[in-house]
This record gives C-alpha cells, sequence and structure tokens, in this order.
C-alpha cells in the first residue's frame, strides 16, 4: 500500500476532519523548516564570534573587535558591531544609541519568532479538532448501531469506535510534534535574546578608559 493510499484511507475513516488534520500538519512541518533554514542562514545559534568581539572590545583592541563582526549576518554580531561602532563615536549620545541597539535587537528577535504563532496555534487546534471527530464518529457509530436488525450488534458499534478514535490519535500525532518543535524554537529565541542583551550590557559597562574619557 502506497503512502497516497493510505492518505485515501485515512479521509474515508475520518473524512474533512483528518483531511484538515493532515493540512496542518504539512504547514506545521513547512514552519519548522523555514524556521531552521531561516537559523542556519543567520547562524542564529553561533555566539562564538560576537563573544570574541565583546572580549577584544572590553580588553581595548577595538580594531579587532570590529573585526570579529564585521559583516555578520548572526543577530548577536550584527547587535554587537553596531554597539562598538556607536560607542567609538564621541558624538553619538549613550541613551540613544541603546535605545538603537535595543529597537535593532527587539526587530531580530520578533523576525526570528516570525511564524511561532501559527505553529503554536496548529499544536493547540490540533488535539481539538481530533477531539471533535472522534465525537462525530461516534454520534455515526450509534446512530449505525440503532438501524441495525436487535440495534445490539457489538460488531457495527466497535467498527464506529475504532474508526471515530483514528481522528483523536491523528490530532495527536499532529499536536505532539508541533508543541515539541514549538517549545524548542522559542527557547532557542530567549536565549539568544538573554545572550545579546548580556553581551551589549557588557560592552557598555567594560568599555575600554579611553572612549569613557572621550565621552565624559
Amino acid at each position: 500500500m502506497t503512502a497516497i493510499d493510505r492518505l485515501v484511507d485515512l479521509y474515508q475513516i475520518g473524512g474533512p476532519v483528518i483531511a484538515l488534520l493532515l493540512a496542518m500538519s504539512v504547514a506545521a512541518l513547512a514552519i519548522v523548516l523555514a524556521k531552521l533554514g531561516q537559523a542556519l542562514l543567520t547562524r542564529s545559534h553561533r555566539l562564538s564570534h560576537a563573544r570574541a568581539a565583546v572580549r577584544a572590545f572590553t580588553a581595548g583592541d577595538i580594531d579587532q573587535a570590529g573585526a570579529w563582526v564585521r559583516g555578520s549576518r548572526n543577530p548577536a554580531g550584527q547587535l554587537t558591531a553596531r554597539a562598538i561602532e556607536g560607542l567609538q563615536n564621541a558624538d553619538m549620545d549613550e541613551a540613544r544609541l541603546r535605545e538603537d541597539i535595543a529597537r535593532l535587537g527587539q526587530d531580530q528577535l520578533r523576525d526570528l519568532r516570525r511564524g511561532l504563532r501559527p505553529l503554536e496555534l496548529i499544536a493547540s487546534l490540533a488535539p481539538l479538532l481530533g477531539l471533535l471527530g472522534t465525537v462525530l464518529g461516534m454520534i455515526e457509530a450509534f446512530q449505525a448501531l440503532e438501524q441495525t436488525d436487535n440495534g445490539s450488534d457489538p460488531a457495527v458499534l466497535s467498527a464506529g469506535i475504532w474508526q471515530a478514535l483514528s481522528t483523536t490519535a491523528v490530532g495527536l500525532a499532529v499536536a505532539i510534534p508541533a508543541v515539541a518543535a514549538a517549545t524548542w524554537l522559542e527557547a532557542r529565541v530567549q536565549h539568544l535574546g538573554e545572550e545579546m542583551d548580556s553581551l551589549i550590557t557588557e560592552l557598555f559597562t567594560r568599555r575600554p578608559a579611553r572612549l569613557d574619557q572621550r565621552s565624559s
């Protein structure tokens, strides 16, 4: 039996509810793959260059610090580069620089979180749709049982029950990976936000003495 045959059988068992759940599973998979591709493209999980830039900057090697993050596609690297550039500008107001960096960081995190809400919605709705399909299937099973000659054929009832429960199983099969993926992706974004906040705080509080004197 091919995969298409299995999908047809599932649709015949669960009807439109199964079709909707399968569509949601495809959407969830597409979101997860898109977010993984975004992470690989931006290298958001790699913080080594940003950390090296902060160490070099606080040690007074400003040129080397800039070299570590210059042209970086990593959100933390871009934020660090912006902070280093601003701190070297004697005419830059520190309060405005902090606001600018905070806004840039929020934009980056918002972009990384884009798509997680739909994934969380799929994870929440999938088991409920599965349960709805089960309830509808149970209603059909009892209606079929009522239409039998004696109204108490256990074979008719058991066949209807297992078909009805299949929608709940499919709903859970869609929801569980979606919940795991959404939680993992959100945790990565939250960790990145905390790391960026720590790096920027260190840049401002441990800047080289000559920059402090120039800004005062």
